[in-house]
């Protein structure tokens, strides 16, 4: 009689979700299709598209939400962006782009933003934009 051999010990640890990938987290959002020009030469779509689709949203919710609220004069500048790439995305189909609030400072907003495809998160971004004064370029 033989032993049953015990499972072998996987060195691979379970992939970490991000906290940013929570859906719940975000209550704006954007859908975007995806274009074949987006795709690179590795056949799926290129980093600089995620960056592309960020801004969009972060437009979006700035024109709804915070323009409203500051002199048409004024002007937001983008300071930081972190970008996060946790799946690939391919070609054809959408795309969901949530965003969020973060940190709300004296002159800047911080967000957090995530983005979907075919209910994957497939990338989460931290961008920090500051409202300038339009005549001394100051924030």
């Amino acid at each position: 009689m033989t032993k049953a051999a015990a499972p072998a010990k996987s060195d691979k640890k379970a992939p970490k979700t991000h906290p940013y990938a929570d859906r719940t987290r975000y209550k704006f959002w954007n859908t975007d299709k995806l274009r074949l020009t987006d795709v690179d030469h590795q056949h799926h779509v290129n980093n600089a598209i995620f960056a592309v689709l960020y801004t969009s949203v972060r437009a979006d919710f700035l024109g709804s939400y915070v323009r409203p609220l500051v002199a048409k004069s004024d002007m937001f500048a983008m300071v930081k962006i972190t970008i996060e790439y946790l799946a690939e995305m391919h070609y054809p189909g959408q795309v969901e782009v949530g965003i969020v609030i973060k940190r709300l400072g004296s002159s800047s907003i911080t967000f957090s933003q995530a983005m979907y495809k075919d209910g994957v998160c497939c990338s989460v971004a931290e961008a920090v934009m500051v409202l300038l004064d339009p005549l001394t370029r100051r924030a």
